[in-house]
């Protein structure tokens, strides 16, 4: 039987003219705070073409946490910390799940058929994989190397955004702050949004105690860092004038992440 989905015949998923799998801003700072963003872009390699999908979908939040990438570049520049982006669409391949979970393939979520993603050989799985996958979470493993090296062990922040409405369901959160084993961050971050006049979620829109949270699970909980999830919700975000908005919020609450924690004794002063 022939294939069903011709992309299982590429071979080479980048070329060298398209841009790496990651960028990080700030690579040499050793302020211990490390940002990351699983889910920064819409990009699409251009070997995949547009994946069976229209404009709208390629752009929605099943393709990119919409605000996310931008907000972590802010706070990136503006503190002078280290921030981790990953450059292509969570379609192609979800930076931010086990590559054995379902979901790290996408092929259906909230009314979208993802074409694409439909039958794929092990050897393409593979193929996106090895491509992005993997280089991306080798940066963040250099990035906590580098700076738990050069100091204490750095606080990583994840930073997502969530759609206010899922499946037809209205969200009230405007912020979700997700957490499991480790608890050093929550409080900070819980009482520094509710102290700006947000409603925020504990463990909500959804829970760091779930299995799908691979970056915070296995770059923060595996090497024993304080770490958090950070959710926002999307027409927060949305345009520059949110996310200006928000970054001032966020600036203000991790610039005393060090000086809570005992990482190095003061805020980040940038």
């Amino acid at each position: 039987m022939p294939d069903r989905n011709p992309i299982n015949s590429i071979t080479n998923l980048l070329s060298p003219a398209e841009p790496p799998p990651y960028v990080v801003v700030n690579p040499i700072t050793e302020t211990p705070v490390l940002l990351v963003c699983d889910h920064a872009s819409c990009r699409f390699p251009e070997s995949l073409g547009d994946m069976g999908l229209d404009p709208f979908a390629r752009r929605c939040h099943l393709a990119i946490d919409i605000g996310a990438g931008s907000l972590t570049e802010a706070l990136a520049r503006n503190l002078g910390v280290t921030a981790v982006l990953a450059q292509y669409s969570r379609l192609v391949i979800d930076c931010n799940r086990d590559l054995l979970d379902s979901s790290a393939f996408l092929e259906y979520g909230d009314g979208i058929v993802v074409p694409g993603n439909r039958n794929l050989s092990v050897e393409h799985r593979e193929l996106r994989a090895t491509s992005i996958y993997w280089p991306y979470h080798e940066a963040l493993d250099k990035q906590i190397q580098r700076l738990s090296v050069q100091g204490p062990k750095p606080a990583l922040i994840s930073i997502h955004s969530f759609t206010p409405v899922l499946d037809g369901v209205s969200r009230p959160w405007e912020i979700g702050v997700l957490w499991d084993k480790d608890e050093s961050l929550k409080e900070i971050f819980l009482e520094g949004f509710r102290d700006a006049g947000f409603y925020v979620g504990d463990n909500e829109p959804y829970s760091g105690k779930a299995p799908a949270d691979y970056t915070v699970d296995n770059h923060g909980e595996a090497n024993g860092l304080p770490c958090v999830g950070i959710e926002i919700r999307q027409d927060l975000i949305g345009d520059n004038r949110g996310v200006v908005r928000m970054a001032g919020v966020m600036q203000e609450i991790i610039r005393n992440v060090p000086q809570r924690l005992g990482l190095n004794g003061q805020r980040i002063s940038a």
